[in-house]
């Protein structure tokens, strides 16, 4: 069974990892390791700060995921009559 098709259940067979991500990973390697053979100190200075900016920036993120949701929320309540006055949707 090919994984586009449907099994018995009717779902689809998901593959473990999406070819953009992972095309996406290849890139980056491949990138990486072509600054590590024309400047090594700084292909290895990245290696070591990446994950010091990761933690850096972190707060930032869950600051965005915050606001994110509360903009969500305010804006379900803001169309809350206007969908309640729609009415149910057909299928």
């Amino acid at each position: 069974m090919a994984p586009s098709e449907p099994n018995r259940c009717g779902n689809r067979i998901r593959e473990p990892f999406p070819p953009k991500i992972v095309l996406l990973d290849v890139a980056t390697f491949l990138l990486w390791a072509i600054l590590f053979v024309l400047c090594w100190p700084l292909a290895l200075l990245a290696l070591v700060l990446y994950p010091l900016v990761w933690i850096v920036l972190l707060p930032f993120r869950l600051i965005g995921i915050a606001v994110d949701g509360v903009l969500g929320l305010l804006r379900a309540v803001v169309t809350l009559p206007a969908r309640l006055l729609r009415g149910p949707r057909a299928l």
